[in-house]
């Protein structure tokens, strides 16, 4: 049985960037399909090339083979004017460009969005710099952890008597980057439905932070409340904390309405709990946390972490063990479901992966190659796309352009 065929097939990305958000955006599309091209730096590459166990062997990171998975490495100097003038000329055999370039460097670079526009009109160019193309700060750079901050996202992480924290994943890079395709797709729809032209996707990476803010800036606006830090409670809904449980492991609980609240105190076989009026509301609870919170901890600290997750969801209560990426490597769920797959690298040998995601019932993404070696692509890519004799390849190496 032959296997499906991808949903972004035909499709061509440029990829002209570099950690991290922008180029998970190319790669999110070439899970699903579509063709991807990495413009890298000639004897460098993409900066997360290098990790890890990679330096001193001279194997890939694993970092990149992941990230660079579905992609063609092409090798070209964007400092150099020829180099330049090869990207501009690869623009028009293309539908998607996606770039983090500071707009300065756009405009010395000659990528400017108008100018792309201006060679392919059809393109899509999906521009995921720190702060937007536009405003005040659009010059400045930013990284996940400068987003982070700017975003609000670090201000309300932590214990309420520490200091903010950045949480421990780069979470505004990967969500910028779930943006950034998601609006890659509306903007490809909205140019093949229409007949039309492409049109530049204009992000902020500290905006997928902000995004996720919840109504805390309306809070601040209608009642001037500031959201503060709250640790691992949630202080609008209760109960919704983490707990030591006997093994000295840590689970997760969520019981925050009434009907959940029921199934959890009938668990805890306190059922009076439900009645008492000091827990009876979720007001009620969220101005007496302190006292419920103590019986449950009680409750928890009694049972192994795993015995508590079972019981509690076999009521109905949402509850997880705190997990590491151990207990991820060995957790069924992931496994059976699909969450993680299995490649085999040649550098690494077999290698569990996260699969592609979201799952499509009919056209789901697919690992079609692992991140490739630094220009790899570079000549096939040239002399396909650019009808550029293997002489022509030869001489542009030679004076350093790729």
């Amino acid at each position: 049985m032959s296997e499906s065929r991808l949903p972004l097939e035909g499709i061509r990305v440029l990829d002209l960037a570099t950690v991290l958000a922008a180029p998970v955006t190319a790669t999110m599309l070439g899970d699903f399909g579509a063709e991807v091209v990495k413009v890298e730096e000639p004897g460098r590459g993409d900066f997360t090339r290098a990790g890890p166990g990679s330096s001193a062997t001279g194997r890939r990171s694993l970092q990149w083979i992941q990230e660079g998975r579905n992609k063609k490495s092409v090798t070209v100097d964007l400092r150099t004017a020829r180099g330049q003038e090869l990207v501009r000329d690869l623009v028009p055999h293309f539908d998607v460009v996606v770039m983090n370039f500071r707009p300065p460097t756009m405009a010395k670079w000659g990528l400017t969005p108008e100018r792309l526009q201006e060679i392919n009109p059809r393109v899509v160019l999906v521009l995921v710099t720190g702060y937007g193309m536009s405003g005040p700060f659009s010059d400045r750079g930013a990284f996940d952890r400068i987003a982070s901050a700017y975003s609000g996202l670090t201000y309300v992480s932590g214990e309420p008597d520490g200091h903010p924290t950045r949480t421990g994943y780069a979470v505004i890079d990967y969500m910028a980057a779930y943006l950034a395709a998601f609006a890659t797709v509306t903007a490809l729809y909205e140019r093949d439905r229409n007949g039309g032209n492409g049109q530049i996707v204009d992000l902020g990476l500290y905006e997928a932070g902000f995004r996720a803010s919840e109504n805390s800036l309306l809070g601040y606006a209608a009642l001037g409340k500031v959201r503060e830090r709250q640790g691992n409670r949630n202080l609008q809904v209760v109960p919704a904390s983490d707990f030591d449980t006997a093994d000295g492991r840590r689970i997760s609980v969520h019981a925050g309405t009434d009907a959940l609240f029921r199934k959890l105190v009938a668990v805890m076989e306190m059922p009076e709990l439900a009645e008492d009026p000091r827990y009876a509301t979720r007001d009620s609870r969220v101005d007496h946390q302190d006292q419920l919170y103590a019986a449950i901890a009680a409750w928890a600290g009694r049972l192994p972490a795993d015995d508590a997750v079972r019981i509690l969801n076999d009521a109905g209560v949402p509850a997880s063990p705190i997990m590491s990426v151990a207990d991820i490597a060995a957790d069924p769920h992931y496994r059976e479901r699909g969450t993680i797959t299995t490649v085999v690298d040649d550098d690494w040998g077999e290698l569990p992966m996260v699969a592609p995601l979201p799952r499509l019932s009919r056209t789901p993404g697919r690992i079609r190659s692992l991140g490739p070696r630094l220009g790899e692509h570079t000549d096939s890519v040239l002399t396909d796309l650019l009808d550029l004799d293997q002489h022509a390849v030869d001489a542009l190496r030679a004076d350093g352009v790729i």
